[in-house]
Order: C-alpha cells, then sequence, then structure tokens
C-alpha cells in the first residue's frame, strides 16, 4: 500500500493559488533554495548536508579493485543511495525503489559523464591494481528535493576525501603497498570541478515553475526537470522525468537560472571545505611540542638573536684569550726558569734578591741583584763555588769601588781550573792582569 502523503483538494488549490501570486506555502519566492548547511564528520570523507528539513548524509570510501578492461588506466566512481523507512513511510526497506534508482542515476551521470573527478589519478597499476571510489548517500529525512540535498552532500564528501598513498615495488614491480596515514599522508581526490544540480518543478501547463519544491510541493506539482551545471555555466547533465511538456524557451530560462544558483551553492562548498581542511590543519599543529609555537613570537625570536650575537662575540674572544692564556704561560715557564737559578744563587751568597717578571725587568745596579749574580747567570753550567762567607761579603763592596777587581776577585773564587778556563774562554781577565803583575815586578828589581 502506498503511504505517501496525498494533498486533499483544498490543500492543492491553495498552494497552486499562491504560486500564481508569486507566493509559497513556506514564505519563499519562487527562485529561492532553502537554508543549506553542510557539516562534516570526524572522518574525512563524510558529510551531511541540511537543505530545509530535507537531511542526506554522504559517506565516501575507496578500495584497490582490477579495473575494467576497455579502461586499464582508470578507477572507478559508483553511486549507492539508501532510502530507509525512518525518512519517510513511503520508503520500504530491501531492494531499492524507482525513487532511489533514478536518484543514484541522476547523480552519477552529472558525475561521470562531466568527468569531475579525474579518474585517471587513481589509476596504480596499468591493467592490474586502480582505486574504486564508492559514495554512499543515506537519506535521514525526506522534507522534499532529495537530489539537489544528495547531490551537494556527495561533492562535499568527495572534498574531503584522503585515499591512503601506495607505493609499487617487489622484484617485478607489480607489488603494491597501502601505508597507513601515520606514516604517509593521505591524499585527496582530484576534482576539476563541482557539478550542482538544481531542480525545476513545473505546475499547471508548464508556465509556473520553482526551485527547490517541497514535500507538499512535489506532491501537487506537474512536472519536474534537474539541470546539472557548473560555476562555469557548462551544462553537465539534464533530466527530465515525464510529467507536463516544458517549452524550450522555458528550458533556456532554466538554465540561466540555474547558472547562478550553481556559482552560489559551490562558493559555500569551498568556504565549507577550507575552513574544515583548516581545523584538520590545526589539530595536526597541536600535537607538535610547544617549542615550535614558541619560535614564532617575535621576543623569543629577539633573544635568540641576541644569544647567537653573544655567542659569536665569545668565539671571536676565544682566540685572544688563547693567545694572552699561551703568553702568560711562556712568561710564567721563562719566570720559574730564572727564578730556579735565582734561588740557587740566592743559597749560595745567602740573598735574597727580588725578581718580579722576566728577564727584561731586571736592574744590574739595583740593591738587591749583586752583578755576580748577573753574570753567573749567563753561562751555561755553572759551577759549584766555595768560598768564605766573608768574602762574599766583601763582593759587593768590591763591585762597586772597582768592577775590575771584582771581576778578578770573581774568576779567583770560582775555582776552576786552568784547563777549563782556557776551553771555555781563550782569553780571561786574569791573563789579561797577569802582565801588569810581571810588570810592576821587574820595575821594582830595577829601581
Amino acid at each position: 500500500m502506498d503511504q505517501r502523503w496525498r494533498p486533499t483538494v483544498n490543500e492543492r488549490e491553495f498552494i497552486e493559488q499562491a504560486l500564481q501570486s508569486d507566493l509559497r506555502v513556506d514564505g519563499r519566492r519562487p527562485f529561492d533554495f532553502r537554508k543549506l548547511t553542510i557539516s562534516f564528520g570526524r572522518e574525512d570523507g563524510s558529510a551531511e548536508v541540511l537543505l530545509g528539513e530535507t537531511c542526506v548524509m554522504g559517506y565516501v570510501t575507496a578500495q584497490l579493485v582490477p579495473p575494467y578492461k576497455d579502461r586499464p588506466n582508470e578507477g572507478t566512481l559508483a553511486i549507492f543511495t539508501e532510502f530507509s523507512p525512518m525518512a519517510d513511510p513511503a520508503f520500504e526497506p530491501g531492494r531499492p525503489g524507482e525513487a532511489a534508482i533514478e536518484l543514484g542515476r541522476v547523480i552519477d551521470r552529472g558525475l561521470r559523464e562531466s568527468r569531475a573527478v579525474d579518474m585517471e589519478s587513481l589509476c596504480v597499476v596499468a591493467g592490474k591494481h586502480v582505486w574504486a571510489v564508492r559514495v554512499d548517500l543515506h537519506i535521514l529525512d525526506n522534507g522534499g528535493n532529495l537530489i539537489d540535498a544528495a547531490n551537494i552532500a556527495a561533492l562535499a564528501a568527495l572534498s574531503t576525501f584522503r585515499r591512503p598513498e601506495c607505493t609499487v615495488g617487489g622484484d617485478d614491480g607489480q607489488q603494491v603497498t597501502v601505508h597507513d596515514p601515520e606514516v604517509m599522508d593521505p591524499l585527496p581526490l582530484t576534482i576539476h570541478h563541482l557539478p550542482i544540480a538544481v531542480t525545476f518543478a513545473y505546475f499547471g501547463d508548464g508556465n509556473i515553475m520553482v526551485i527547490d519544491p517541497t514535500y507538499k510541493e512535489e506532491a501537487v506539482m506537474g512536472g519536474r526537470m534537474t539541470a546539472t551545471i557548473n560555476s562555469n555555466g557548462d551544462v553537465c547533465a539534464i533530466q527530465k522525468a515525464g510529467g507536463e511538456g516544458v517549452m524550450s524557451s522555458v528550458i533556456m530560462q532554466c538554465l540561466r537560472i540555474a547558472s547562478v544558483k550553481a556559482a552560489d551553492i559551490t562558493s559555500k562548498i569551498k568556504t565549507k571545505v577550507d575552513k574544515y581542511t583548516t581545523e584538520k590543519a590545526l589539530q595536526k599543529v597541536k600535537r607538535t611540542p610547544a617549542i615550535v609555537a614558541k619560535e614564532v613570537n617575535v621576543p623569543d625570536v629577539t633573544m635568540k638573536e641576541s644569544t647567537h650575537s653573544a655567542m659569536e662575540n665569545q668565539t671571536s674572544k676565544a682566540p685572544n684569550d688563547g693567545q694572552q692564556i699561551s703568553e702568560g704561560d711562556e712568561n710564567h715557564q721563562n719566570t720559574k726558569m730564572i727564578s730556579t737559578l735565582t734561588a740557587d744563587r740566592t743559597v749560595k751568597h745567602k740573598q735574597t734578591p727580588t725578581s718580579v717578571g722576566g728577564p727584561s725587568n731586571w736592574d744590574p745596579y739595583s740593591k738587591g741583584v749583586s752583578l755576580s749574580s748577573l753574570r753567573i747567570s749567563r753561562l751555561p753550567d755553572p759551577p759549584a763555588v766555595a768560598n768564605d762567607e766573608k768574602h762574599e761579603d766583601a763582593e759587593p763592596m768590591l763591585t762597586e769601588s772597582n768592577p775590575e777587581v771584582k771581576s778578578v776577585s770573581n774568576s779567583g773564587s770560582a775555582g776552576e781550573s786552568d784547563e777549563v778556563k782556557e776551553s771555555r774562554s781563550p782569553e780571561s781577565l786574569v791573563d789579561a792582569v797577569k802582565p801588569k803583575h810581571k810588570r810592576k815586578k821587574k820595575q821594582h828589581g830595577k829601581s
């Protein structure tokens, strides 16, 4: 038994008289759409469209299948509809009725015949593996004009669908590996344009027409025509499902109106899809560590630049510091060597000469440093000297009065053998003095 709602005579006359006055039952104008709401699910490829009281949900899936023999390089696209008794008591469960078959064919013709989806991009291995895309349309509530609502749901779901990434390998190059979304990012479908279905309802003799008929208007209308047009004005498909005949001039008028409505609906779909894509991208960014977000801030960037410049200054100063340290080490070693030599002299002469710094800072005429110690320090290997304390105490006085006498005393106090002296210096001070003494002795002898 047909449970479709049937209007009474009074309801039919009221709707027709209102349309003649350019009025509709819900208060719209003849060429106005109902409120359109598009929402997306948590998973990619799912969308729910609410057009007035009509609610349709679309869900897209894909799997690898062998291609058709006549088209080995192209994937496949299939539309499946499900009319649930929950949406309308007239829908029967089980086998799809005429309305379900007509709905699927109209949407499939608009998508496939216009080549809206690039089928060649769905090919993985020519002749063996291609992607088969399936669009399931579930009618949740029948408030009229199911074709337009289902078409928008299919386009929205296809726009947000992401198929898994796959690679081809193996010994023969025919082995296909499908990667998880966590390993490799899924890929979107290549959609060239969005074919929008716009349905017109005719009343009377076909002179009255409206867009987006409601459930009650569909029960009263005499005919219906669906024009599928994209935003560029290209006609993708036209479906005239019997009923009253329509003149060609009226059809051209409908196409002009449909092109304007298609551009408006296309902009709404793209806006919703872009918003959904942006939200998904933000969710991925939130999963990353908080350090990435801090690096974007201007204060952090300036701080890092300052620290970087400070590090560069430190690195530039590092070689100079190393040179200073090396120079200090050399001075320290020289001072240490000199201090060891002076320490030996001080022990021998029981004096405490104050020597600070390198040899360049020594004053040979200072009170605390004796000339003998300076002369001895010039020798590479000073010999051991054993002199009396009295002679050592008297040595500074001799050096101040007569430096030549002091040199003689130093040479005598050294205790070195004549052979060593001759080996070190061919002519010493003692040799130069001896002739003078001999001359004095000779003069005394003559006198």
